[in-house]
Parts: structure tokens; C-alpha cells; sequence
């Protein structure tokens, strides 16, 4: 099976992708694909499927106002997973919608997606969103066997860079995302108001945990939230806080 892949979309973008097996093939993947050196990296986890529109409107001006400017603005890698859906989709909107030139890597398992131009068909599978510039093609047969997968590409392309995580909205798989870039030590900011898991999160650094998973989570030290209840001030205390974040 060939592992390197260039993809076409309906839009007329074009992405590459790699497939890979194991983590120790992603530093030779990364490397055909144009990927590599030591580069700040933004990992965005969170709703796919299910955000509600009041959600997705609330959280939509982070990506166009914050994420993808200082993503832009500092060269920093993007990371999430891939799909045409939710946050993935933002995303991906929003570095078109800036005319921003920064790497946007999706990481999702091959197996339950829709690849452009390919033969695969599926009424189960999902299409990749069109607008990344990079995709990881994992093994796995669920949603969610991408996480380690997620975290461990971010530590790999920052190598001795910075990395963080932004966590918005979400469900069960979110949960899984973050203990992931836990795991690895990376800080994950959590957007609270976005709704969902996020929620729950942000509610458990305030002490008022019901989740057994956001306690444990929110012991770790490693999650902090900003509030979106005033908009306008959650934006600019994410991009803020981002800022400083990814150029230490």
C-alpha cells in the first residue's frame, strides 16, 4: 500500500497526506510530506458532530479572530483531527478566510474516512475536511484511536518548541483528547461557555466537579480555562494567553 498520497478536493485544494503504522514512522512520514523541523504547535480538540448552533456561532470567532492569526503569525503547526465536522471544520474555514500559509495537520484514523479521488466509499464514512494542508492517516477502527495519535503528532513536530492544547466543546472523545496531551505534559486550555465537555471541565477547576474523568483531569495541573461568557474578553484573553504561551 502506498504510503504517501496527494489529495484533491471538490474545491480544487490539494493536501498531502501519509499513511503510518507505528510512532516511531512518524519522523520519515513527516519528512516526505514537507513536514519537520522545530516549529510552535496549536493542538485544537473538542466537538465534531454535535455543537448546536448557538454554540458553533459563539465559538466560530475564535478561530477566524484568534487561532488562525496567531497560528499565522508565529509559523506554528496546526493540529487536530481532520474531519469535515465541528471545530475541525472552523478550522479550516478560518485559515482560508485570513489567506493564512500555516501547516494544518489532521490526524484520523484511514479507516473511517472518505478519502477525495478515492474509490473507498461508505455511507459510515466521513469526508476530511478540505481546507488542511497536512494529513496523518492512522490505524484504528473507532473514533477516539486517533487521540494518541493526535498528541503524539504535536509533540513531534514541536520537538523542542512550544505546544499547546485548546479545548472547545466536545463529548465523550474530547475527554480522551485531553488526558492524552496530559499525558504528555502539555498545558490544555479549556474554553469555557463553549459548551459540553468544556463545561464540565471548566466546572471542575472551579470545584464543582460531578465527572469522575474532569476531577482526575482537573488534579493534574495541567488544565487552566478562559471564560467566553463576556465574548469579546474571551477572545482577548485567549489570543493573549496563546501568545505567550507558544513564544516561550
Amino acid at each position: 500500500m502506498k504510503r504517501y498520497l496527494k489529495l484533491t478536493f471538490d474545491n480544487g485544494q490539494t493536501a498531502l497526506a501519509t499513511r503510518v503504522e507505528q510512532q516511531g514512522e512518524l519522523p520519515n512520514a513527516f519528512e516526505e510530506i514537507g513536514l519537520g523541523g522545530s516549529r510552535p504547535v496549536l493542538v485544537i480538540v473538542g466537538g465534531a458532530s454535535n455543537i448546536s448552533e448557538a454554540d458553533f456561532l459563539r465559538i466560530q470567532r475564535l478561530f477566524v479572530e484568534v487561532l488562525a492569526p496567531i497560528a499565522e503569525t508565529l509559523g506554528a503547526y496546526v493540529v487536530d483531527g481532520g474531519t469535515d465536522a465541528g471545530i475541525m471544520r472552523m478550522m479550516g474555514a478560518a485559515r482560508t478566510q485570513i489567506g493564512a500559509k500555516f501547516a494544518l495537520v489532521g490526524v484520523t484514523p484511514e479507516s473511517k474516512v472518505a478519502l477525495p479521488n478515492h474509490s473507498e466509499t461508505g455511507a459510515d464514512l466521513i469526508p476530511l475536511e478540505p481546507n488542511h494542508t497536512h494529513f496523518v492517516l492512522v490505524p484504528g477502527n473507532d473514533w477516539g484511536d486517533e487521540s494518541p495519535w493526535i498528541s503524539c503528532v504535536a509533540t513531534m513536530l514541536a520537538n523542542d518548541a512550544p505546544s499547546v492544547t485548546v479545548l472547545l466543546n466536545g463529548g465523550e472523545i474530547t475527554f480522551k483528547d485531553a488526558f492524552c496531551s496530559v499525558d504528555s505534559g502539555r498545558l490544555v486550555i479549556v474554553i469555557a461557555g463553549s459548551g459540553r465537555t468544556a463545561d464540565i471541565l471548566a466546572d471542575a477547576l472551579r470545584g464543582k466537579a460531578t465527572d469522575e474523568r474532569a476531577k482526575k483531569l482537573a488534579k493534574s495541573g495541567t488544565l487552566q480555562y478562559i471564560d467566553l461568557i463576556d465574548i469579546d474578553k474571551g477572545v482577548e484573553d485567549l489570543g493573549k494567553v496563546i501568545k505567550v504561551l507558544l513564544s516561550n
